[in-house]
């Protein structure tokens, strides 16, 4: 049990009420024999990160607990909100009356009071900011003498006085400081994003909005000039020498950074033998650093159509830690064999360097896999490509038998001109070449994961549970709906059931969209320092080993890793402190993950209505992709989505049938998976809204 835990129990279970806090402390670190220093510092970080509550002068109760939550607070523009008490969705949101917010704004983090249910839920009041928003994104705006920020974010339904100064006029896209003074709030503007027509402003203000940033503190550029450039011989020591063996990279053709490379070859049994060598970031990335740091905060690195937000400094990423061709670099490898039935019958993770002999392309490879003449580079390691092919097949079918699940849903792909400006998007091919690497990552997180599960070794691990069961019931409604025959409920909801689902809405015209609706029903990924399985992928054990350039829980799991392989004593203390840091670096990586996903998606759309603007009254083929009782939404093929409203429709006495998702009249009708052609008539790049009518 980890220090903050056994705060927490002893919270939970002593109605105790101290005169000092310092009495408090004595008592837990006697009780529990800890330090009392130790206690005192993870008490005060329990209360900055809301899981301790003063409920009354010190009286701590630890949240949640005795009628008290804690969560994101969700406002409202008619002043009302709600506290989102569990971002996966595991929990109903409580409802917060205007006169009870206690003045918090739209992605406060806050400590809410329950005090009963209505029809419709929990109603609470928030008796506690414990992580206040402090910036604020929005839009110059002048009333009357004085200017204001109008906020971009429609939660916040109030602009906000700016302290003037010379940086800013009308119209500019600014980022602002929040001044808060009691139920004054003013603020002041810290940052020119530029004009709000500009579409690389308006992608600024959506990075700036989820508090994301280019730029890196000087003190974590300073550690990195101390980073040799290059492999030292005192580096290579103890490691196992991979240099002579054939191993290469296979990423898009836009990458930078290469945190994976992969090697194959058959043993005398006439299994094949996969080396899976991963960028070894942990050497250049030690604990408590500054680096350290700020890949934590960062938590993972951002992509967006015309740039990338990396966790690490570029002499990293794109660097010493990319597995780049033809120089020596520093890896935590997996070399696995695996038998014709895809079992992985025995493996070696171990510290080693590489060189890389290519650095292919996914469109590279799969000439190759194809039968294709491709680049020379490519060419010389033809005989490998077949190999991983023969392999990566043997692992797909190993997963389908497992129950794992292919969605296939379409990705866009952004189209650049020579200055790096998208000017198109379509839909992202994905080939063979890409399920070959996904299937050898897959493969080598499993066998990482199952390793350290085995060894009881404190760790981080990729879980996706299974989905609820009322979640499921709605699908099957849905399907029962739209003229699928269902399959029976099962008492236990597994993977395979899933696999059902799919196969019965194969080639159906409303495929797409019965895809994102199951989808939809299930739980969220994230990351736990407990080994609760993979639902999608059908496995009992999964971690995220591949990707330490990218991903902070990756790094997490190498520094344990490295640990282990250096013989350092894992148990005791030590193992309190990994179950600690496993706990923090879970939760943290899962938060950052969902905020980077969502500013990810939010981008896209910016930049599809800027594509789409200057196709204002061109038609398109269309499918209906979602009904609503105001409107159908329909999807072109280069997945851009948008609304024709109900009044745009044919005239006609519309009923909304929720459970079809059909919206029908007298004379019309409009289901999920129709085609249609229609007709462009608005992208705004401001809202990120496109809307159409019927050709």
């Amino acid at each position: 049990m980890t220090i903050r835990q056994k705060i927490l129990q002893f919270l939970d279970k002593e109605g105790l009420a101290y005169s000092k806090l310092n009495n408090l402390f004595s008592f837990i670190a006697k009780t529990y024999s800890l330090s009392e220093a130790k206690v005192q510092q993870e008490f005060y970080n329990l209360i900055k990160e809301g899981s301790i509550f003063e409920i009354r002068k010190n009286k701590f109760i630890p949240i949640p607990s005795r009628g008290y939550d804690k969560g994101k607070f969700i406002g409202n523009a008619k002043g009302f909100g709600f506290v989102q008490i569990d971002s996966l969705g595991e929990k109903d949101d409580i409802f917060i009356p205007a006169n009870m917010t206690m003045n918090a704004i739209d992605g406060d983090e806050v400590i809410v009071k329950i005090l009963g249910q209505t029809d419709d839920g929990s109603e609470g009041k928030i008796v506690n900011i414990f992580k206040p928003i402090e910036k604020i994104v929005g839009v110059v705006v002048k009333e009357g003498k004085n200017l204001f920020l109008e906020p971009d974010n429609n939660h916040i339904p109030f602009k906000v006085r700016l302290i003037l100064n010379n940086n800013y006029s009308v119209d500019d896209k600014v980022v602002a400081l929040l001044l808060r003074d009691g139920k004054q709030l003013k603020a002041k503007v810290i940052e020119n994003l530029g004009r709000i027509d500009n579409v690389k402003a308006c992608e600024l203000s959506i990075i700036r909005e989820f508090n994301l940033y280019e730029t890196f503190p000087d003190k974590v550029l300073e550690e990195c000039k101390k980073i040799p450039d290059k492999v030292t011989t005192t580096q290579k020591q103890g490691r196992v020498d991979f240099t002579k063996d054939t191993v290469f990279t296979i990423d898009g053709e836009d990458a930078k950074d290469f945190d994976d490379a992969v090697g194959i070859a058959l043993n005398e049994k006439g299994n094949y033998i996969l080396s899976v060598h991963i960028a070894d970031v942990g050497e250049y990335v030690k604990y408590d650093s500054a680096l350290d740091e700020e890949a934590y905060n960062r938590g993972t690195s951002v992509y967006f159509p015309t740039s990338v937000l990396p966790m690490l400094p570029v002499k990293l990423s794109n660097g010493i830690c990319s597995l780049n061709e033809g120089v020596e670099r520093l890896t935590l490898s997996c070399i696995m064999e695996i038998n014709k039935n895809g079992d992985v019958v025995s493996h070696q993770i171990c510290e080693g360097v590489i060189k890389s002999v290519a650095r292919l392309t996914y469109t590279q490879a799969y000439k190759i896999l194809c039968g294709e003449k491709a680049e020379e580079k490519a060419e010389k390691v033809k005989e490998q490509l077949l190999l991983m092919q023969e392999l990566s097949k043997i692992l797909q079918d190993k997963r389908e038998r497992n129950g794992s699940l292919d969605f296939e849903l379409p990705e866009v792909e952004f189209v650049f001109d020579k200055n790096g400006m998208a000017i198109d998007l379509k839909q992202r091919e994905r080939n063979s070449a890409h399920r070959l690497i996904e299937d050898f990552m897959v493969v080598a997180n499993e066998t990482v994961a199952k390793d350290f599960c085995d060894k009881k070794i404190p760790f981080v691990y990729r879980v996706h549970e299974p989905p609820k069961k009322e979640k499921v019931v709605s699908v099957l409604e849905f399907l029962k709906g739209v003229g699928v025959k269902i399959p029976s409920l099962p008492e236990n909801i597994n993977s395979k059931f899933y696999q059902e689902l799919l196969a019965r809405i194969e080639n159906a015209s409303f495929q797409k969209t019965a895809n994102k609706i199951i989808l939809r029903s299930m739980q969220k990924a994230k990351y736990t320092n407990q080994c609760l399985g993979h639902f999608g992928l059908g496995l009992e054990y999964y971690c995220h080993f591949t990707s330490p350039i990218r991903r902070y829980p990756d790094l997490t799991i190498h520094r344990i890793i490295k640990e282990f392989l250096h013989k350092k004593n894992l148990t005791g203390q030590r193992k309190v402190e990994l179950e600690e840091l496993t706990y923090k670096s879970s939760e943290q990586s899962s938060v950052t993950e969902r905020n980077a996903e969502k500013c990810e998606r939010e981008v896209d759309d910016l930049w599809k209505a800027y594509l789409m603007k200057d196709k204002i009254g061109q038609e398109f083929d269309a499918t209906v992709s979602s009904v609503t009782n105001f409107g159908i939404f329909v999807e072109l093929d280069n997945t851009v989505e948008g609304l024709i409203k109900i009044e745009d429709l044919p005239q006609d006495s519309y009923l909304f049938f929720e459970k079809q998702l059909k919206l029908k009249g007298q004379s019309h009708c409009f289901s999920i998976g129709d085609s249609l052609k229609v007709k462009l008539v608005n992208a705004n790049i401001y809202s990120r809204r496109i809307d159409f009518v019927l050709a």
